[in-house]
This record gives C-alpha cells, structure tokens and sequence, in this order.
C-alpha cells in the first residue's frame, strides 16, 4: 500500500512564511498568512490553504497585494468600526481585527468591524476557534467586490461569489466551527476540477444557456456558466437570499462593493463578535449549546451514515491528526509551491513518512 506524502506542519509554516517574505511582504503580516494557510490544510480545507500560497506570492510579485504598513481606520463608534484594508494580507487583517474586537466586546456586549478592499481572508473556518477559545461567539462573512460567478435564482449571469460566512460557537466541549456559503460549490473547487479535467458528481452549476451542467469547464467560456446558488435548481432561492444578506453585511455595510469599479482580487469582510456574558450569561449559553450538541451527536443515524457530527468536528479531529502526523497537501499543490519557492531560492520542506 503506498503511504501518504506528508510534511510537517511547522515547517511547512515556516517554509509559508519565508515565501513570502522573500516575495516582499513584511515579517508580522507574513507570519499571520502562513499560519491561517497552514491550518486550512490541517482542517481539510485543501483548496483554501496552501493551494493559495502561489497564488498570493504572484499577487505580491505584481504588486497587487500590497507588503506594509497598518489599515486606514475610517470609523470608529467604540462597538462599530469601518477599516480600509489598502489591499494588504486577509489573514492579517482578520486576525488584527479579531484581536482588536475582543475588548470592545467585553465591554458593549458586541463589536463589529467592517473592511473594505481587504486583500482575499483564505479558509474563513482557521480564524474561529481564536474567538471561541476566548468565549466568544463569532461571525464572519466575506464577499469579493471584483469576481462574479453565482447567478441570482432565476438567472443565467453571474451577479456574486460564493459569499462564504462562518460561524464559531463555544460550548463546553469541542466548539460549533460552521464555514459554509452561499452557492453549492466554491470558485477553488471548480478551478481545480477544471483544470484537471473533472466533473463534479452532481449538477452544480449552469452552462451560459442555464442548463444544468456537472462541468466546470462551464464557467470558461464565453458568456461563461455559472454557480448555482445553495438549494440548487428547485430551492436557489435558499442561497440566493443567503448571498444577499452576506452581500449587505460586507459591500453594504462597508459602503464599497460590487457598484464600484473592480479593484482586483480581494474581498469586503464582516466581522462581529458577541460576548454571551452580556445577554443570558455565559453559563446558560453553554448549557443551551451543550443540550443541542448532545441532541444532534446522539440522533440516530440514518442509513448511510455511522453517526452524527457537529460542524467542525471533522475538522478539528484531522487538525489534531495531522499536527501528530504530518500535513497531507493535495498532489497539485507541492509541484505549484515548488516552483514559486524556485524563483526564490527556497525549497520544499523535506517530506515525512508517518509511522504504519
């Protein structure tokens, strides 16, 4: 049996970050990158981990991700903030943001923060359990002013992105980690399989006519295809409304979005964090969330499944997984980094093979 090709997580962070360091960008916002990308991967969010650390260096190689410096602040009402990004790191200025949030939300009971033409923010599902550690519960939502690839329910013509918005919960035990979105499949998942030549197993997207389509060559061509919003064909109206919502919480909301010209690859963030010692209490908030998550865990399976897990589940037990183990990257991400780290004079950690 041929054993998975692993690396080890902290090196591979290190390796994260001196990539881009070398392509420029400073030392702290560098480290804030790396981590976020690393523990996409540990999570199993393979196509918004270390697959978008090329990606990122080329943007810092062109010059359109900017490399220093400190967000503008525009807004600043104690429990509601509104920053300028000025197009550096996502990691970074979400784990700044969170850091800044945190005493405001002791002290008002929520704060919230809005960016605008904030460089693209990577696995949206890495940044929670640093709220929820806290006791925290957090919101976080995301849209990207410049890219269109969901249509409306209705429609043939893309209008947004996928809209991803994720949600930590504390509990008494493992945390509530939700990261969904509002189309059926994400922009990555369809490049990947289209450069591969794949299909996805079920019908996720409109060709440019809005047929039905597995393929997501579809989305290449000229007028070009589109996502389906979540709930599909027969329940779009589902995603459709989800992608409104997350589209006034960030573009509205940050008075910057999709009516104004494209300013590149990036994304408008929402960012709200709710203390619950402020409303019920913290106490009654968790006995509330530990009845649920004995409710769901115990349920019944039904047929096809051995048991029912909570959102994050999965995700944390391959984290614990992988940081003992070693980190399994997806077989197209080690050539593209490989190549990137060349025109750098770095290489590839050296890969480990886990124990039988």
């Amino acid at each position: 049996m041929t054993q998975d090709v692993r690396y080890a997580a902290t090196e591979l962070q290190a390796f994260a970050e001196a990539l881009l360091a070398a392509a420029g960008l400073d030392a702290p916002h560098a480290r804030a990158v790396a981590a976020t990308l690393v523990d996409g991967d540990l999570m199993g969010h393979d196509t918004h981990g270390l697959a978008l650390l090329a990606p990122y260096v080329g943007e810092l190689e062109r010059g359109t991700m900017t490399r220093s410096g400190e967000p503008e602040v525009l807004s600043d009402r104690g429990a509601s903030l509104l920053w300028d990004g000025r197009r550096l790191p996502g990691p970074s200025l979400v784990l700044s943001g969170i850091e800044t949030l945190a005493p405001r939300a002791r002290q008002y009971g929520s704060a919230t923060l809005v960016i605008r033409r904030s460089h693209h923010i990577a696995c949206l599902a890495s940044y929670l359990e640093r709220a929820t550690a806290e006791g925290f519960m957090i919101l976080l939502g995301s849209s990207d002013p410049a890219t269109h690839s969901v249509a409306p329910f209705g429609g043939t013509r893309a209008v947004f992105t996928p809209n991803p918005i994720a949600a930590g919960i504390p509990t008494s035990g493992t945390p509530f980690l939700i990261d969904i979105s509002a189309s059926l499949v994400t922009n990555g998942m369809s490049a990947r399989l289209a450069k591969s030549s794949q299909q996805f197993d079920e019908p996720v997207l409109l060709d440019a006519e809005g047929n039905a389509s597995r393929d997501p060559a579809v989305l290449n061509t000229e007028p070009p295809g589109t996502i389906l919003p979540l709930g599909g064909l027969p329940f779009g109206h589902k995603g459709f409304g989800l992608a409104l919502l997350i589209d006034a919480l960030t573009g509205g909301l940050a008075g910057h979005g999709r009516a104004d010209p494209p300013d590149g690859w990036g994304a408008t963030v929402y960012l709200t964090l709710h203390d619950p010692s402020a409303f019920g209490g913290e106490a009654d908030f968790r006995r509330q969330m530990d009845w649920i998550a004995e409710a769901c865990r115990s349920n019944p399976p039904r047929p096809g499944f051995s048991e029912v897990r909570m959102p994050g589940d999965r995700g944390l037990a391959r984290k614990r997984e992988q940081l003992q183990a070693g980190v399994k990257l997806h077989p197209a991400i080690a050539p593209a980094l490989s190549a990137c780290a060349e025109r750098h004079g770095l290489k590839l950690p050296a890969r480990i093979t886990p124990a039988p």
